[in-house]
């Protein structure tokens, strides 16, 4: 599962994000899609944490009981910043946006979209790390 969530975040990073920027007749017009798309990207991103969450706590409270590791995972860990990242990206700093354009809010339009575009790019290397770890453990078992 983590490595259908990077797929998905790289498409939208790499793919659907730059193309309306390239084909519509203004950036504000592109702006409006790409925010159309990251509208439906934050509360997905959260679904799959919710899911990979519950996957992650069933296996470290499987090891605790084993004695071979604790309650709380570095998986777990990874997931929760993907979270942090979500919710800061586009629940805080997205509807400060409208705002900033106006001239209006402590930060500007450009230190809101370079804060929220770093979170993403925080929260894509977080969800590679967890996919790399997901297949690494595959890699053990079958081995």
């Amino acid at each position: 599962m983590p490595g259908v969530w990077l797929g998905g975040l790289a498409c939208l990073a790499f793919v659907a994000t730059p193309a309306p920027f390239a084909t519509l007749p203004t950036p504000a017009e592109a702006g409006k899609v790409v925010g159309f798309m990251f509208a439906r990207e934050a509360p997905t991103s959260l679904v799959l944490a919710v899911l990979l969450l519950l996957l992650e706590r069933a296996a470290a409270a499987e090891r605790a009981e084993r004695g071979t590791g604790s309650g709380f995972s570095v998986n777990m860990g990874l997931v929760l910043g993907a979270v942090a990242c979500t919710v800061i990206g586009y629940y805080v700093l997205q509807p400060m946006m409208a705002p900033a354009r106006s001239g209006l809010g402590p930060l500007s339009f450009g230190q809101l979209h370079g804060l929220s575009f770093g979170l993403f790019g925080v929260k894509m290397l977080l969800v590679l790390a967890l996919a790399w770890r997901a297949g690494g453990s595959r890699l053990a078992k079958a081995g």
